[in-house]
């Protein structure tokens, strides 16, 4: 709550903004004294922050230094609970040792550090594994001081339970368990997925979930709230309500075998996800198989698909009210401020409402700084904010000095790209990132012609604010978002032009997108830190120990953001607009697309998508391997650069 009531005094009083792209703190010379007491208090009792996939999206490769800019910032936030999972494969490792497993075994089920949010969900074993003996001893040690850290700032820490996924090679020590194979999740077959459930009623079950919390509590101490997923986006074995409460009701179990005091927070994704599946029936079972009020429920997407509203507040289990907003890290702006300026006031005013909090739970983060400001400062709101003038004050903190210009451009943006309304999923699913076809999503939910103006804005401010390192960020972001949209434009060109048999134009489109503008965009993202992909690689190399650990790494890193497993299984989810990126693989898949359909129109032969798709997997597997090492450093005038493709492209 100090820190909370720290950055308001900051905020409201000097001026000051803080964010994951860069802090304004210009303070007043002398600091502004307060007339009065301020009072503030949370309508709810938590404010929560992270998702289970943020730890390999975003947190993969931090180190201390990084982690510690984090807590402070969920401190001056006023998030008060929050997951500390890193180091918990060395516990793991532990608990199978001892359970009589040998090396190999647990070598072939823990994935490599860009994946273990999936591996720790029961969704994916060995993928871009083994995890090196050096990364569960640095894990170990950044996992003390950031729960140390944590709790001294008054947060309460989630620690990981077990939710019933074992390695195969407990079959091996104990024969007679009753286990049973999922099966494959997300375009894996059984060879990296298809993981074994341990029957809730086998012995086994308890013994190794009291194993492995007994463990955890004794390595990190606790503070009684744990979190297990057993269903992430699994179908259950049985839809036999029974069963699914014998299921919660043995997790719980395991928890409480260790910790008398446990309290389990689970995410609600389940629920929204596999609707057809989770009935109220299904879903009641599930969450009443635990005592009342001993499980937090993170209604995980209630800003687009609620789950309280048709489970009469999730059955009297206490739940907290999350925006996801965005998937894989992928970059884009993107918002949906109406839904969460009501949705939590909404949800408190709820028939018999159980809702004790709001929370963040965005799959990657360093992006849209604006949304994550704005629902933190709702998490201590009674009532809804006049969005206008709150991002108008939001332009003026954000840069140091208020500038017409800067926040008409601001209200523009509150306006179009981040209200989306009714379901909104945000996926980037832009031609630009996406693998070329001639069935391309270019639809948008709001006015393009709303972004290209607030991008003429901004580069007016250009000359008041271009000093400022989050004015330089924005810009980025906006040109990068325009950019993003003439994309789709020259995508739509190209393909009328192929479909009309037009050569030439084929040609003059296809020729300005693949040798200017994909050019043009990454000499733009390079010359900002925060949009290298040499930053992201770097990180994964900087926490290896050796020549052969930085090359796992950095395949790790790499096949994220791209393939997403060995045969492109889940391509381009994780997808980012970094440079290097750009040019060395969206670029050079839109150059063999452009290729290919100039070809059939000159060869008379038709354009075959699948033939396409084998030839540029070779050009995606090509980049995850090619071992070009990108600069970390930026280059280049980032508002020079963003002017030349104003005065080329602005339409």
């Amino acid at each position: 709550a100090a820190a909370a009531g720290l950055y308001r005094y900051l905020r409201d009083f000097c001026g000051c903004h803080l964010s994951w792209s860069g802090a304004q703190l210009r303070l007043p010379d002398p600091l502004p004294r307060l007339r009065a007491e301020i009072r503030a208090s949370a309508p709810g009792r938590y404010r929560y922050y992270q998702n289970a996939c943020t730890q390999s999206y975003s947190y993969a490769w931090w180190d201390w230094a990084r982690w510690e800019r984090e807590i402070d910032w969920m401190a001056l936030s006023g998030i008060n609970l929050a997951p500390a999972f890193t180091g918990q494969e060395a516990a793991w490792q532990r608990v199978y040792h001892s359970l009589g497993l040998n090396q190999s075994e647990i070598d072939a089920y823990f994935t490599g550090p860009a994946f273990l949010a999936w591996n720790r969900m029961g969704n994916l074993h060995g993928w871009a594994g083994p995890l090196p003996p050096a990364w569960h001893l640095k894990q170990l040690y950044l996992q003390y001081r950031i729960v140390e850290r944590m709790r001294s700032l008054g947060m309460i820490t989630v620690l990981p339970a077990f939710a019933g996924h074992i390695p195969q090679g407990v079959l091996r020590v104990f024969p007679h368990v009753n286990a049973t194979r999922l099966g494959g999740w997300s375009h894996f077959d059984c060879t990296y997925s298809c993981t074994y459930l341990l029957d809730p009623e086998d012995p086994m079950f308890q013994v190794i979930g009291t194993l492995f919390l007994k463990e955890m509590i004794k390595e990190f101490g606790t503070d009684h709230v744990y979190s297990a997923d057993t269903f992430n986006e699994m179908t259950p074995l049985s839809s036999d309500p029974a069963y699914l409460s014998r299921v919660s009701n043995a997790v719980f179990r395991s928890m409480t075998g260790a910790d008398p005091e446990a309290l389990w927070l689970m995410q609600g994704w389940l629920f929204q996800h596999q609707p057809d599946f989770w009935q109220p029936a299904q879903v009641r079972a599930l969450l009443r198989g635990v005592p009342l009020g001993r499980m937090i429920v993170l209604d995980l997407f209630a800003e687009s698909k609620p789950v309280y509203q048709w489970t009469e507040s999730f059955y009297g289990q206490p739940f907290i009210w999350c925006m996801l907003h965005n998937f894989g890290g992928n970059h884009g702006l993107f918002g949906t401020v109406e839904a969460i300026n009501h949705g939590p006031f909404a949800a408190r005013c709820f028939p018999n409402s159980t809702m004790v909090g709001t929370g963040l739970v965005p799959e990657g983060i360093e992006q849209n700084d604006m949304v994550y400001e704005l629902m933190n400062e709702l998490g201590w709101r009674q009532e809804p904010l006049d969005l206008p003038s709150w991002v108008t004050r939001y332009a003026e903190r954000r840069y140091g000095t208020p500038n017409a210009a800067a926040a008409s451009a601001w209200r523009l943006l509150l306006r179009s790209v981040y209200n989306c309304t009714g379901v909104c999923v945000n996926h980037n699913h832009s031609p630009l990132v996406r693998r070329p076809s001639l069935r391309m999503d270019t639809e948008l939910w709001y006015n393009a012609s709303d972004v290209y103006e607030a991008w003429r804005l901004l580069l007016s401010a250009g000359a008041e604010l271009g000093s400022s390192s989050t004015f330089r960020y924005d810009l980025v972001d906006v040109t990068r978002q325009a950019a993003q949209q003439l994309v789709s434009d020259y995508y739509l060109s190209i393909r009328r032009a192929f479909q009309s048999h037009a050569l030439p134009e084929l040609l003059t489109a296809g020729g300005v997108l693949v040798y200017d503008l994909l050019p043009e965009l990454d000499s733009l993202l390079s010359s900002h830190s925060l949009f290298l992909l040499g930053r992201w690689l770097e990180s994964a190399r900087a926490v290896a120990t050796s020549d052969q650990e930085a090359e796992q790494y950095e395949l790790n890193a790499r096949n994220q953001v791209t393939l997403w497993g060995p045969g492109g299984n889940i391509l381009d989810y994780a997808n980012k607009q970094l440079g290097g990126l750009v040019l060395d693989y969206y670029g050079v898949r839109w150059s063999l697309f452009v290729s290919a359909l100039v070809e059939s129109l000159n060869s008379g032969s038709p354009f075959h998508q699948d033939q396409f798709n084998q030839a540029v997997f070779q050009v995606e597997r090509g980049f995850v391997y090619n071992k070009k090492r990108y600069p970390a450093v930026p280059v280049g005038d980032t508002l020079e650069i963003s002017r030349k493709l104003f005065l080329k492209y602005y339409p």
